[in-house]
């Protein structure tokens, strides 16, 4: 069972997640939450595979909660509920440790596959929204001497890769990108997530958005 605490000051959007996760055999809601301190204290006490979280709540946001369950042994994959996909707040997230977003208005039946992608440890994220999102950034060029500054530490070929993580690629279409196995993709992405400091494939995707790679 994936097991999924929502994170959402708006009480019919956790019971309308509720009613469309609980559908699904394999999908087990085993918490709720209204604000950020609450949703921390959720996913201590229920340990979940996939956390949903808004951002914009009173008290303790969005963004600290992720923060603080970042700092936690073994955290959750956490996915942004968010109304606007251009949000800089999103953006601040997904550095933060999200690994992708969900727009609230997502339809029914995407929501529970989507669900499914982010416990398998994929990006919750199209490449259009990322290059969105960056493209929106405040701070351009502070943002991409810091990720060029990231890249000096990689070689070539984890530099390739990097690239068509930001793609939004799998290690599955990396490797026929590349005319590799896809153990020799995993073990790639495994090293250039240690240099680059990364939890996460959707923290390295910015960077290389940020970097000016992708798409090269």
């Amino acid at each position: 069972m994936i097991r999924v605490i929502v994170v959402d000051d708006e009480p019919m959007v956790c019971v309308f997640l509720r009613t469309i996760l609980g559908s699904a055999e394999d999908i087990e809601v085993v918490g709720e939450a209204h604000d950020g301190a609450a949703g921390v204290e959720e996913v201590a006490r229920h340990r979940p595979d996939v956390v949903l979280m808004d951002l914009r709540m009173p008290g303790v946001d969005g963004l600290t909660a992720i923060e603080r369950i970042g700092e936690m042994a073994s955290p959750p994959t956490i996915v942004v509920l968010t109304t606007f996909d251009a949000d800089q707040y999103v953006l601040r997230a997904l550095r933060a440790g999200a690994a992708g977003f969900l727009v609230k208005s997502t339809p029914p039946e995407d929501l529970i596959g989507l669900v499914r992608v982010a416990a398998e440890g994929h990006t919750v994220l199209s490449a259009a929204a990322t290059r969105r999102l960056v493209a929106a950034s405040t701070e351009k060029q502070p943002a991409r001497d810091r990720a060029r500054g990231l890249l000096e530490s990689l070689t070539e070929r984890e530099v390739q890769v990097l690239a068509l993580i930001g793609e939004g690629l799998s290690n599955a279409h990396i490797a026929g990108r590349l005319h590799l196995s896809e153990a020799t993709i995993k073990g790639y992405v495994s090293r250039m997530l240690d240099k680059l400091g990364c939890l996460n494939r959707t923290q390295a995707g910015l960077i290389a958005h940020d970097a000016g790679i992708v798409g090269r």
